[in-house]
């Protein structure tokens, strides 16, 4: 719009972000009663040509210009394409519990606010949201009440997949939050097996003890105690474990489309923060893996310095470690998957332009001795 005055953002979110033509526009700007002034003849006329093909990329790509030389080393030529993807409303996306029951039960229980199946979770669904980014009130139903779904974006359904976690193992949710992965993870598991959940923060855990319960779904949950004399809750797990679940502290910025404001928080500092703390829940995960176990490493993030980098230290420290192909972790994930996301150096990272989902990146490395 030539400006950057509250007016003019407001015409120009209401062209960009909402989709409005010319005409549509002129009528909110009527200068009748309260609203706004008469639209001006330049201001029509560059809502009905001007582009952003030519602005700075952080303008055209609505992010901060510190974080594009990273971003771009990970996106290349689909840096723009995929900020503005980034910019986007977020969908609503369910994972139907598959300890409850098959997706096409609740497929049918949902229809009415027109469910559909997500592209590539194989219990994914996707309900539509409205204009103004909200969603029907899906955690008072019924189904929602009783564990039939949880509200969990395509991305993170797909993560929890590529772990690969299977019935029988020991598997270990080392970073589990508020448990959403850890729910996936014993559908996964058909409850059979050993699942132990844990978080360096025990207040992130608060949710998981309900959300079990109400799923139906088996993990034993350790909590850490505060103090500087914290005691190491999985120490009698070292060398034991089957699959270690890393979901590590990042910036998020794959999730910016849901926090849009995280990108406008975000500072130089913040990353050397990250990787520290990176670095440090996978040397854990390092140590909890038998011989033959497997880490899987996970972030929410489009950053190479959070995802590969990360990666290719700890291998740099643990010579006892090779990652898995991008191949042979695709394996039991659908072939539409395999056929849209992109490819890294030691994993594979998922984005809203490729596949549809937040920007997830996962790594999955095998213990070789």
């Amino acid at each position: 719009m030539g400006a950057d005055t509250p007016r003019a953002i407001v015409i120009g979110s209401l062209r960009l972000q909402q989709g409005l033509a010319a005409p549509s526009i002129a009528a909110l700007f009527s200068g009748e009663g309260y609203a706004p002034p008469a639209l001006t003849a330049e201001e029509r006329t560059r809502i009905e040509t001007a582009t952003l093909d030519t602005a700075p990329p952080e303008i055209a790509g609505d992010a901060p210009a510190f974080v594009l030389p990273d971003l771009e080393a990970a996106l290349g030529g689909d840096l723009i394409p995929e900020l503005r993807a980034l910019a986007r409303r977020a969908p609503l996306d369910l994972r139907v519990n598959a300890l409850r029951g098959p997706r096409d039960t609740i497929l049918s229980a949902l229809e009415g606010y027109g469910a559909a199946p997500t592209s590539h979770a194989p219990q994914g669904l996707r309900v539509p949201v409205g204009a103004d980014g909200r969603g029907p009130a899906l955690h008072v139903e019924a189904e929602f009440l009783d564990g039939w779904y949880e509200i969990q974006d395509e991305g993170s359904q797909l993560a929890a997949l590529l772990a690969g976690a299977k019935p029988g193992e020991t598997v270990v949710d080392l970073c589990a939050g508020g448990g959403g992965k850890t729910l996936a993870l014993a559908a996964a598991m058909g409850n059979a097996g050993r699942l132990i959940a844990t978080d360096g923060d025990p207040r992130r855990l608060a949710p998981i003890h309900e959300r079990l319960r109400r799923s139906g779904a088996q993990a034993e949950v350790r909590t850490s105690r505060g103090g500087k004399q914290r005691a190491d809750v999985l120490a009698d797990l070292d060398g034991t474990v089957d699959r270690v679940l890393v979901d590590a502290p990042c910036t998020g910025s794959g999730t910016w489309r849901r926090n849009p404001d995280a990108k406008w928080r975000l500072r130089p500092g913040s990353l050397a923060t990250r990787h520290a703390e990176q670095a440090a829940v996978l040397d854990r995960a390092a140590s909890l893996v038998r011989a033959g176990g497997r880490v899987v490493y996970v972030t929410c993030s489009l950053f190479p310095s959070e995802n590969d980098d990360a990666v290719a230290a700890l291998l740099s420290r643990r010579g006892d470690f090779a990652t898995v192909p991008a191949a042979d972790l695709l394996a039991g994930a659908p072939a539409s998957l395999g056929d849209a996301i992109r490819h890294t150096t030691h994993g594979v990272q998922m984005t809203p332009l490729r596949t549809g989902t937040d920007g997830f990146y996962v790594a999955a490395l095998d213990r070789r001795h």
